[in-house]
Protein backbone atom coordinates (compact mmCIF):
# COMPACT_ATOMS: atom_id res chain seq x y z
CA UNK A 1 0.00 0.00 0.00
CA UNK A 2 3.31 2.57 0.73
CA UNK A 3 4.16 1.85 -2.79
CA UNK A 4 0.84 2.31 -4.21
CA UNK A 5 0.36 5.38 -2.38
CA UNK A 6 4.06 6.73 -3.39
CA UNK A 7 3.98 5.93 -7.43
CA UNK A 8 -0.08 8.14 -6.90
CA UNK A 9 1.63 10.72 -5.36
CA UNK A 10 3.64 10.63 -8.48
CA UNK A 11 1.55 10.91 -10.91
CA UNK A 12 -0.62 12.91 -9.85
CA UNK A 13 2.08 15.89 -10.26
CA UNK A 14 0.64 17.01 -13.92
CA UNK A 15 4.06 18.05 -15.30
CA UNK A 16 5.23 14.85 -14.32
CA UNK A 17 1.93 12.83 -15.31
CA UNK A 18 2.14 14.63 -18.74
CA UNK A 19 6.02 13.81 -19.44
CA UNK A 20 5.33 9.80 -18.53
CA UNK A 21 2.64 9.42 -20.41
CA UNK A 22 2.89 11.44 -23.13
CA UNK A 23 6.26 12.21 -23.96
CA UNK A 24 7.55 9.12 -24.83
CA UNK A 25 7.17 7.17 -27.92
CA UNK A 26 3.46 6.78 -28.51
CA UNK A 27 3.06 4.57 -31.46
CA UNK A 28 6.36 2.29 -30.35
CA UNK A 29 4.63 1.93 -26.92
CA UNK A 30 1.39 0.86 -28.02
CA UNK A 31 2.52 -1.97 -30.40
CA UNK A 32 5.08 -3.38 -27.73
CA UNK A 33 1.70 -3.42 -25.45
CA UNK A 34 -0.10 -5.05 -27.84
CA UNK A 35 2.33 -7.88 -28.10
CA UNK A 36 3.45 -8.04 -24.72
CA UNK A 37 -0.40 -8.10 -23.17
CA UNK A 38 -1.00 -11.46 -25.35
CA UNK A 39 1.70 -13.14 -24.16
CA UNK A 40 0.05 -17.00 -22.60
CA UNK A 41 2.28 -17.34 -19.87
CA UNK A 42 0.53 -17.73 -16.40
CA UNK A 43 3.74 -16.26 -14.78
CA UNK A 44 3.93 -13.32 -16.94
CA UNK A 45 -0.03 -12.95 -16.39
CA UNK A 46 0.37 -12.60 -12.77
CA UNK A 47 3.43 -10.68 -12.68
CA UNK A 48 1.74 -7.85 -15.18
CA UNK A 49 -1.75 -8.01 -13.40
CA UNK A 50 0.10 -7.72 -9.84
CA UNK A 51 2.06 -4.42 -11.32
CA UNK A 52 -1.22 -3.04 -13.13
CA UNK A 53 -2.95 -3.28 -9.50
CA UNK A 54 -0.15 -0.55 -8.32
CA UNK A 55 -0.98 2.02 -10.71
CA UNK A 56 -5.05 1.33 -10.78
CA UNK A 57 -8.15 0.51 -8.61
CA UNK A 58 -8.16 -2.67 -10.50
CA UNK A 59 -11.43 -4.84 -9.05
CA UNK A 60 -11.61 -8.52 -10.57
CA UNK A 61 -14.61 -9.78 -8.27
CA UNK A 62 -17.44 -8.94 -10.59
CA UNK A 63 -15.31 -11.12 -13.69
CA UNK A 64 -16.47 -14.33 -15.04
CA UNK A 65 -13.15 -15.94 -14.73
CA UNK A 66 -11.35 -16.14 -11.63
CA UNK A 67 -7.94 -16.98 -13.64
CA UNK A 68 -6.31 -15.12 -16.78
CA UNK A 69 -4.45 -16.57 -19.19
CA UNK A 70 -2.92 -12.96 -20.43
CA UNK A 71 -3.01 -9.55 -18.84
CA UNK A 72 -5.37 -9.29 -22.58
CA UNK A 73 -7.39 -12.13 -21.05
CA UNK A 74 -7.77 -9.61 -18.26
CA UNK A 75 -8.31 -6.16 -19.83
CA UNK A 76 -10.68 -7.67 -22.04
CA UNK A 77 -12.63 -9.53 -19.42
CA UNK A 78 -16.28 -10.33 -19.23
CA UNK A 79 -18.73 -9.77 -16.47
CA UNK A 80 -20.70 -12.13 -14.32
CA UNK A 81 -24.53 -12.27 -15.50
CA UNK A 82 -25.85 -9.70 -14.26
CA UNK A 83 -23.36 -7.45 -12.65
CA UNK A 84 -24.83 -4.74 -15.24
CA UNK A 85 -28.28 -3.97 -14.99
CA UNK A 86 -29.93 -2.31 -17.94
CA UNK A 87 -32.25 0.67 -17.84
CA UNK A 88 -35.53 -0.46 -20.05
CA UNK A 89 -37.17 2.61 -20.28
CA UNK A 90 -37.39 2.69 -23.84
CA UNK A 91 -37.32 6.27 -24.11
CA UNK A 92 -33.74 6.30 -22.59
CA UNK A 93 -30.26 5.32 -23.94
CA UNK A 94 -28.53 3.76 -21.89
CA UNK A 95 -24.17 4.02 -20.79
CA UNK A 96 -23.02 2.02 -23.79
CA UNK A 97 -19.80 1.18 -20.80
CA UNK A 98 -18.35 1.66 -17.69
CA UNK A 99 -17.33 5.02 -17.09
CA UNK A 100 -16.19 8.46 -15.62
CA UNK A 101 -18.42 11.12 -17.63
CA UNK A 102 -15.78 14.07 -19.06
CA UNK A 103 -17.59 17.17 -20.85
CA UNK A 104 -21.24 16.89 -21.55
CA UNK A 105 -24.29 18.69 -22.32
CA UNK A 106 -25.68 20.21 -25.20
CA UNK A 107 -23.63 20.99 -28.69
CA UNK A 108 -23.18 24.50 -29.23
CA UNK A 109 -24.13 24.76 -32.44
CA UNK A 110 -21.35 22.58 -33.69
CA UNK A 111 -18.60 22.73 -31.49
CA UNK A 112 -18.70 20.77 -28.44
CA UNK A 113 -16.21 20.74 -24.92
CA UNK A 114 -13.40 18.62 -24.72
CA UNK A 115 -12.60 20.24 -21.24
CA UNK A 116 -13.75 23.26 -19.32
CA UNK A 117 -12.53 26.19 -21.48
CA UNK A 118 -11.70 24.14 -24.48
CA UNK A 119 -14.02 23.34 -27.21
CA UNK A 120 -13.40 21.86 -30.68
CA UNK A 121 -15.44 21.19 -33.85
CA UNK A 122 -17.47 18.63 -34.78
CA UNK A 123 -16.47 18.92 -38.28
CA UNK A 124 -12.67 17.70 -36.81
CA UNK A 125 -13.95 14.89 -34.98
CA UNK A 126 -16.71 13.36 -37.36
CA UNK A 127 -15.02 14.63 -40.63
CA UNK A 128 -18.06 14.79 -42.48
CA UNK A 129 -20.56 17.76 -42.63
CA UNK A 130 -23.38 15.82 -43.27
CA UNK A 131 -23.26 14.24 -40.14
CA UNK A 132 -22.24 17.08 -37.95
CA UNK A 133 -25.50 19.16 -39.40
CA UNK A 134 -26.99 15.71 -37.94
CA UNK A 135 -25.69 16.78 -34.58
CA UNK A 136 -26.57 20.22 -34.44
CA UNK A 137 -27.36 21.84 -31.54
CA UNK A 138 -28.09 18.13 -30.17
CA UNK A 139 -26.20 16.78 -27.28
CA UNK A 140 -23.22 14.50 -26.77
CA UNK A 141 -21.92 12.80 -23.34
CA UNK A 142 -18.06 11.83 -23.03
CA UNK A 143 -17.39 9.11 -21.44
CA UNK A 144 -13.72 8.27 -20.23
CA UNK A 145 -12.46 4.23 -19.50
CA UNK A 146 -9.99 4.19 -16.80
CA UNK A 147 -7.94 1.70 -17.23
CA UNK A 148 -9.16 -0.45 -14.60
CA UNK A 149 -12.55 -0.84 -15.87
CA UNK A 150 -14.56 -3.25 -17.68
CA UNK A 151 -13.41 -2.08 -21.11
CA UNK A 152 -16.50 -3.74 -23.32
CA UNK A 153 -18.86 -1.46 -25.06
CA UNK A 154 -22.95 -2.36 -25.41
CA UNK A 155 -25.54 -1.40 -27.36
CA UNK A 156 -27.30 2.24 -25.99
CA UNK A 157 -31.01 1.01 -27.44
CA UNK A 158 -32.18 -1.05 -29.73
CA UNK A 159 -30.03 -0.64 -33.00
CA UNK A 160 -28.60 -1.08 -36.30
CA UNK A 161 -25.32 -0.02 -37.13
CA UNK A 162 -25.35 1.65 -40.45
CA UNK A 163 -21.85 2.97 -41.34
CA UNK A 164 -18.08 2.61 -39.64
CA UNK A 165 -15.60 5.10 -40.87
CA UNK A 166 -11.94 4.53 -39.07
CA UNK A 167 -9.38 7.23 -38.90
CA UNK A 168 -6.44 6.68 -38.12
CA UNK A 169 -4.24 8.85 -35.98
CA UNK A 170 -2.27 9.44 -32.86
CA UNK A 171 -2.11 7.79 -28.96
CA UNK A 172 -1.96 10.59 -26.72
CA UNK A 173 -3.37 9.88 -23.59
CA UNK A 174 -7.13 10.86 -22.75
CA UNK A 175 -6.86 11.44 -18.92
CA UNK A 176 -7.57 14.85 -17.55
CA UNK A 177 -4.25 16.40 -17.48
CA UNK A 178 -3.97 15.72 -21.24
CA UNK A 179 -7.64 16.66 -22.31
CA UNK A 180 -6.25 20.33 -20.60
CA UNK A 181 -3.03 20.18 -22.38
CA UNK A 182 -3.58 19.03 -25.94
CA UNK A 183 -5.81 21.03 -28.07
CA UNK A 184 -8.28 18.79 -29.92
CA UNK A 185 -6.88 15.51 -28.50
CA UNK A 186 -9.54 13.43 -29.45
CA UNK A 187 -9.78 14.87 -33.12
CA UNK A 188 -6.36 13.71 -33.10
CA UNK A 189 -6.20 10.10 -32.26
CA UNK A 190 -7.62 6.65 -33.88
CA UNK A 191 -10.92 6.89 -33.79
CA UNK A 192 -14.05 4.84 -34.95
CA UNK A 193 -17.03 7.04 -35.84
CA UNK A 194 -19.99 4.46 -35.10
CA UNK A 195 -22.97 5.47 -37.06
CA UNK A 196 -26.66 4.08 -35.83
CA UNK A 197 -30.13 4.10 -36.07
CA UNK A 198 -32.28 3.64 -33.45
CA UNK A 199 -34.74 0.56 -34.39
CA UNK A 200 -37.85 0.81 -36.23
CA UNK A 201 -36.28 4.32 -38.09
CA UNK A 202 -35.76 6.04 -35.31
CA UNK A 203 -33.09 8.57 -34.55
CA UNK A 204 -29.45 8.52 -35.62
CA UNK A 205 -26.97 7.60 -32.32
CA UNK A 206 -23.11 7.77 -33.40
CA UNK A 207 -20.63 6.28 -30.78
CA UNK A 208 -17.16 7.49 -31.36
CA UNK A 209 -14.54 5.02 -29.71
CA UNK A 210 -11.33 6.73 -29.26
CA UNK A 211 -8.17 4.86 -28.61
CA UNK A 212 -5.79 6.40 -26.39
CA UNK A 213 -1.53 5.31 -25.63
CA UNK A 214 -1.46 1.81 -24.66
CA UNK A 215 -4.52 0.99 -26.52
CA UNK A 216 -3.92 -1.84 -28.93
CA UNK A 217 -6.88 -2.36 -30.63
CA UNK A 218 -10.37 -1.67 -30.89
CA UNK A 219 -13.07 -5.12 -31.62
CA UNK A 220 -15.99 -4.41 -33.62
CA UNK A 221 -18.16 -7.39 -33.27
CA UNK A 222 -19.51 -7.17 -36.70
CA UNK A 223 -16.16 -6.95 -38.76
CA UNK A 224 -14.22 -9.04 -39.57
CA UNK A 225 -10.98 -7.02 -38.44
CA UNK A 226 -9.39 -5.12 -36.04
CA UNK A 227 -8.76 -1.46 -35.95
CA UNK A 228 -6.03 -0.51 -34.83
CA UNK A 229 -2.57 2.07 -35.14
CA UNK A 230 -1.38 -1.04 -37.76
CA UNK A 231 -5.02 -1.55 -40.00
CA UNK A 232 -4.73 -0.81 -43.71
CA UNK A 233 -7.97 -1.31 -44.72
CA UNK A 234 -11.04 0.72 -46.27
CA UNK A 235 -11.52 3.96 -43.68
CA UNK A 236 -15.34 3.61 -45.40
CA UNK A 237 -16.84 0.76 -43.85
CA UNK A 238 -20.37 0.02 -44.65
CA UNK A 239 -22.15 -1.95 -41.66
CA UNK A 240 -25.47 -3.69 -41.63
CA UNK A 241 -26.01 -5.25 -37.93
CA UNK A 242 -28.97 -5.57 -35.42
CA UNK A 243 -28.02 -5.04 -31.85
CA UNK A 244 -30.72 -5.36 -28.85
CA UNK A 245 -30.05 -2.56 -25.75
CA UNK A 246 -27.21 -3.79 -23.49
CA UNK A 247 -26.16 -6.25 -26.47
CA UNK A 248 -22.33 -6.19 -26.62
CA UNK A 249 -20.80 -4.31 -29.39
CA UNK A 250 -17.04 -4.77 -29.05
CA UNK A 251 -14.43 -3.46 -26.54
CA UNK A 252 -11.10 -1.49 -26.03
CA UNK A 253 -7.91 -3.22 -25.50
CA UNK A 254 -6.71 -1.12 -22.37
CA UNK A 255 -8.91 2.05 -21.28
CA UNK A 256 -9.90 5.38 -23.57
CA UNK A 257 -12.96 6.99 -24.28
CA UNK A 258 -16.76 7.04 -25.97
CA UNK A 259 -18.64 10.04 -27.18
CA UNK A 260 -22.00 9.20 -28.07
CA UNK A 261 -23.80 12.06 -29.96
CA UNK A 262 -27.31 12.43 -30.29
CA UNK A 263 -29.64 14.83 -32.21
CA UNK A 264 -31.52 18.06 -30.80
CA UNK A 265 -34.12 17.29 -28.25
CA UNK A 266 -32.76 14.30 -26.44
CA UNK A 267 -31.18 15.26 -22.44
CA UNK A 268 -28.66 14.10 -19.67
CA UNK A 269 -30.51 11.73 -17.45
CA UNK A 270 -30.95 14.01 -14.29
CA UNK A 271 -27.99 13.40 -12.21
CA UNK A 272 -24.95 12.93 -14.32
CA UNK A 273 -21.99 15.81 -14.68
CA UNK A 274 -18.85 15.97 -15.61
CA UNK A 275 -16.92 13.77 -13.06
CA UNK A 276 -19.76 11.58 -12.28
CA UNK A 277 -18.77 7.80 -12.61
CA UNK A 278 -21.59 5.47 -14.50
CA UNK A 279 -21.84 2.12 -15.31
CA UNK A 280 -22.84 0.09 -18.59
CA UNK A 281 -26.24 -0.22 -18.78
CA UNK A 282 -27.51 3.33 -16.83
CA UNK A 283 -29.95 5.92 -17.80
CA UNK A 284 -27.54 8.33 -19.69
CA UNK A 285 -29.84 10.32 -22.22
CA UNK A 286 -33.32 10.85 -22.97
CA UNK A 287 -36.07 13.08 -24.45
CA UNK A 288 -37.54 15.24 -21.73
CA UNK A 289 -40.86 14.07 -22.94
CA UNK A 290 -40.03 10.67 -22.55
CA UNK A 291 -41.23 10.20 -26.05
CA UNK A 292 -40.48 6.44 -26.63
CA UNK A 293 -36.63 6.55 -29.06
CA UNK A 294 -38.47 5.18 -31.82
CA UNK A 295 -40.64 7.77 -32.72
CA UNK A 296 -37.81 10.57 -32.40
CA UNK A 297 -37.34 12.42 -35.51
CA UNK A 298 -36.79 11.14 -39.04
CA UNK A 299 -33.15 12.30 -39.64
CA UNK A 300 -30.73 10.79 -42.61
CA UNK A 301 -27.66 9.38 -42.13
CA UNK A 302 -25.43 10.13 -45.39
Amino acid sequence: MKIKSLLSRITNQEDLNFLLTNRVPRALLTRFMGKFSKIENPVVAKLSIAVWRLFADLDLSEARQTRFKSMHDCFTRQLKDGARPIDTNPAVLSSPCDAIIGACGQIDGTDVLQAKGAPYPLIDLLGDPALVETYRDGSYVTLRLKSSMYHRFHAPADLRVEHVTYISGDTWNVNPVALKRVEKLYCKNERAVIRTRLANGGAPITLVPVAAILVASIRLHWLDVLLHIRYRGPNEIPAQADFAKGQEMGWFEHGSTIIVFAPKGFALCPGLQDGSPIRMGAALLRRPDATPLSKIGNLSIQ
